[in-house]
């Protein structure tokens, strides 16, 4: 992949995806600390602690995670990344998160963002991609990822639970990779 890469979004703005920095730290600190609660609470790590952000800076270049971020007039407005095991069972699978601030979500900011993760994952030699969803929260990025094909693979019913107690299901949704995107 080359980067920097300029996207323009359905709402005419610019953005520039590129891979995340060691420089980028309060960057990042900043953009999750503007992400709402109401859209923190599902997220596996507290965002909001300063060591969380650290760990995944010290993770550059470790060949475990690949993280992208996006930048609007010098401010991180999405962060997505690929996460790789070196050793096991699971080794030929990839994790996918994104979060994208409010008001850059349904831009197709996203999209871009998780193509270039999905042909990283090609040029890595995995085999399968992992996402998985909050049923009733994340609904729009569940039919994102159906249009790339990923399907559903499993619900755990009520598995998460929010800061309110309310429990929701937990969709994991797989995409079956190929070698170039002309092997569809």
């Amino acid at each position: 992949m080359r980067y920097p890469k300029e996207v323009v979004l359905k709402n005419k703005k610019e953005a520039v995806i590129r891979p995340l920095e060691t420089e980028d730290e309060s960057k990042l600190r900043s953009f999750y600390a503007a992400i709402p609660e109401k859209d923190r609470w599902y997220i596996r790590y507290d965002v909001t602690n300063p060591l969380v952000i650290k760990k995944w800076i010290d993770a550059i270049g470790t060949g475990t995670i690949y993280a992208i971020v996006a930048v609007v007039n010098e401010k991180i407005v999405a962060h997505a990344s690929l996460h790789m095991r070196e050793f096991g069972s699971t080794q030929h699978v990839g994790r996918l998160r994104i979060m994208v601030m409010p008001e850059f979500r349904h831009q197709r900011l996203g999209t871009w963002m998780l193509l270039d993760l999905i042909q990283l994952a090609m040029d890595k030699g995995l085999n399968d991609l992992r996402a998985d969803f909050v049923v009733g929260v994340e609904d729009a990025a569940i039919d994102a990822a159906y249009k790339l094909d990923f399907f559903k693979s499993a619900v755990l019913k009520e598995y998460v639970k929010s800061p309110r107690g309310i429990r929701y299901d937990l969709q994991i949704m797989i995409k079956r990779l190929h070698r170039s995107y002309g092997d569809f």
